[in-house]
C-alpha cells in the first residue's frame, strides 16, 4: 500500500486539532487531520469560550458562526426542597471596552464548536480523515512515518498530537504526565432533553445529605438540550444509562424521573490536573489535552488547547513556507508550557473554591514577556510591553483587530513614521492610541507584541531572524 505524504499530520479532530488544521490551511500548509472515531465528538463537555479564545476565533474566521450557535451564560438558580432559594452569579462582571471587545464567556457546546471549525477547515480546502487509528510511528532526521490500524502509512515532516488526555502519541514517545487528583469524587456529565425546568437559569441543586453530591442542570445555548453534571462519592463509578440519569435527577431535585425524556450523550471522569513533562520530542509536538489535563471548573481546558494550536500553527508555517529557522519551533514549548501550568493552577483553584471566575479565567492577561521571541527595546515602559496581547481599538480610521486578522505580521506605528516593510508585514499608522502609547509595535500572527521600540533600530534584525526581510533601521 502506497504511503501518503503531508507536511503536518494532526492526530485528533477535537477543538485543538481542528483549530490547528484551520490555521495551517489558511497559511497554505499541506496538512492532514486524522481522527480515530468515525465522526466528530458528540458531547457538550467543553462549553465555555473565553474572551481571548473569541479573539482567536475572530482571526480564524469563525467568530460569527460561533456567536450564531451559542449564547450568554444564564444566571445560576439555587434550589432547595423544590423552591428557588437564591441566585448564584457564575462570573464576575466585566465591561466591554475598546481594547477588549469580548468581556465574558460565550456558551457553545463542544460538539457545536467542532462543527464550526470543521466547516471552516473544509471551506479552506482542508479535511479530516475519520476512522484512522494511530498504532505507531517512527521518526528520523527528516520527519515521521505514522502507521494506522487501517489504511496507508503517512509520511510527514511534523506530527502534532491532539489526541486527548490518553494520547497514544504521547505514550508512544514515553513522555510522562505529572499531576494530581483535583477531586476524588467522580462526576457524571450528560446531555439530555428534560421537561419541567426553564431555560433562563442554570439550575443548581446542593447536596441534600453528606452522602449526596451536587447536581446541576444547565440549558445548553443554541440547542434544546440541557447538560446534567452530578457528583458521586469517592470510589463509585456513575452509570451512564438513561435510567441511571433519571434516577440521580429524581433523587437530587424536585423533578420526576420521566422529566428526563432523552439521553443524547454521557460520560464520567474524576477531575484531575496534569502537565506533560515536555511538549516536544524531535518532529513531534503535543497540544491540548495531550499536553495538559484540567478540571472543567473555570472553563480553561478547551481554551488553553485552542491557544496551543494558535501558537504552534504560525510557527510551523513560518518554518515550512517562509524560511524561518527551525529553532523557531523551540519557542512553542518555551511559551506554552508555562501558560498551561498557570492555567492548571487556576482551574484547580476554581474547582476548590479558591479562585473566582473572572479576570484570571478570561485569559486576556496572558503574556509571553519572558519568551526568547520577545524583544522590548524601550528603556522605560509603563503599560503595554513586548510579549503582551495586542489590544483592539482604533488607530486613525482603522480598527486594529481588522488589521491583525489574517496570517501576516502587523507593525503598529503610533506617533512615529513606520519604516518600509516586506509584504508579509502590514503597517497601521496613527497619531495616538491610548492602549499602546507612542512607539512601534510589531504584532505577531497570533496577536501578541513580539517587538517594541521607540525607534526602528533593531527591528530589521528581529525580522531577519525570522526569515523576514525589512528595510527598517539597524
Amino acid at each position: 500500500m502506497d504511503t501518503e505524504t503531508t507536511d503536518v499530520l494532526v492526530v485528533g479532530a477535537g477543538p485543538t486539532g481542528l483549530a490547528l488544521g484551520v490555521d495551517l490551511a489558511r497559511r497554505g500548509v499541506r496538512a492532514l487531520v486524522v481522527e480515530k472515531a468515525d465522526r466528530l465528538f458528540p458531547g457538550s463537555r467543553g462549553k465555555g469560550i473565553q474572551p481571548r479564545t473569541m479573539e482567536v476565533f475572530d482571526d480564524l474566521g469563525v467568530l460569527d458562526a460561533i456567536l450564531a450557535v451559542g449564547g450568554e451564560y444564564p444566571v445560576g438558580m439555587v434550589w432547595q426542597d423544590g423552591r428557588r432559594v437564591g441566585e448564584h452569579r457564575m462570573f464576575d462582571a466585566a465591561e466591554v471596552t475598546d481594547d477588549s471587545p469580548y468581556s465574558t464567556p460565550w456558551m457553545v457546546p463542544q460538539w457545536r464548536t467542532q462543527e464550526v471549525l470543521h466547516a471552516r477547515l473544509e471551506e479552506l480546502g482542508g479535511r479530516v480523515s475519520f476512522g484512522r487509528e494511530v498504532v505507531g510511528f517512527e521518526q528520523d532526521a527528516d520527519g515521521v512515518t505514522v502507521r494506522f490500524a487501517t489504511g496507508p502509512d503517512v509520511r510527514t515532516r511534523h506530527l502534532v498530537a491532539a489526541d486527548g488526555g490518553r494520547s497514544v502519541v504521547r505514550r508512544t514517545l514515553g513522555i510522562g504526565m505529572t499531576g494530581e487528583t483535583v477531586d476524588p469524587n467522580p462526576l457524571l456529565v450528560a446531555d439530555v432533553r428534560i421537561t419541567g425546568l426553564d431555560r433562563d437559569n442554570w439550575h443548581i441543586f446542593p447536596p441534600r445529605t453528606e452522602a449526596d453530591g451536587f447536581l446541576s442542570i444547565c440549558p445548553l445555548a443554541g440547542t434544546e438540550d440541557f447538560q446534567v453534571v452530578a457528583q458521586f462519592p469517592e470510589g463509585t463509578r456513575p452509570e451512564l444509562s438513561l435510567d441511571a440519569v433519571r434516577e440521580v435527577v429524581a433523587a437530587r431535585s424536585h423533578l420526576a424521573p420521566e422529566s428526563v425524556t432523552e439521553l443524547r450523550w454521557a460520560s464520567d471522569f474524576r477531575p484531575r490536573a496534569a502537565l506533560a513533562d515536555s511538549f516536544r520530542a524531535g518532529h513531534v509536538f503535543l497540544a491540548g489535552d495531550a499536553a495538559h489535563v484540567h478540571s472543567p471548573a473555570g472553563g480553561q481546558g478547551l481554551n488553553t488547547s485552542v491557544q496551543d494550536a494558535y501558537n504552534l500553527g504560525w510557527k510551523l508555517a513560518a518554518v515550512l513556507r517562509s524560511g524561518a529557522p527551525a529553532a523557531l519551533l523551540d519557542t512553542y514549548e518555551e511559551e506554552r508550557r508555562p501558560i498551561a501550568a498557570d492555567m492548571l493552577g487556576i482551574s484547580t483553584g476554581v474547582h476548590r473554591g479558591e479562585i473566582r471566575r473572572g479576570e484570571a479565567t478570561r485569559q486576556l492577561s496572558l503574556n509571553y514577556r519572558d519568551s526568547s521571541l520577545t524583544e522590548e527595546t524601550r528603556p522605560q515602559v509603563t503599560g503595554l510591553r513586548a510579549g503582551d496581547r495586542a489590544p483592539d481599538g482604533k488607530l486613525g480610521a482603522v480598527r486594529l483587530f481588522d488589521a491583525f486578522r489574517g496570517p501576516h505580521w502587523t507593525l503598529v506605528a503610533v506617533g512615529l513614521e513606520a519604516p518600509e516593510q516586506p509584504a508579509s508585514v502590514r503597517v497601521v499608522e496613527g497619531e495616538t492610541q491610548e492602549s499602546y502609547g507612542k512607539g512601534l509595535f510589531l504584532v505577531r500572527p497570533d496577536g501578541y507584541v513580539g517587538w517594541a521600540g521607540e525607534t526602528a533600530e533593531g527591528l530589521g534584525t528581529y525580522l531577519g531572524g525570522l526569515g523576514l526581510r525589512s528595510r527598517a533601521g539597524e
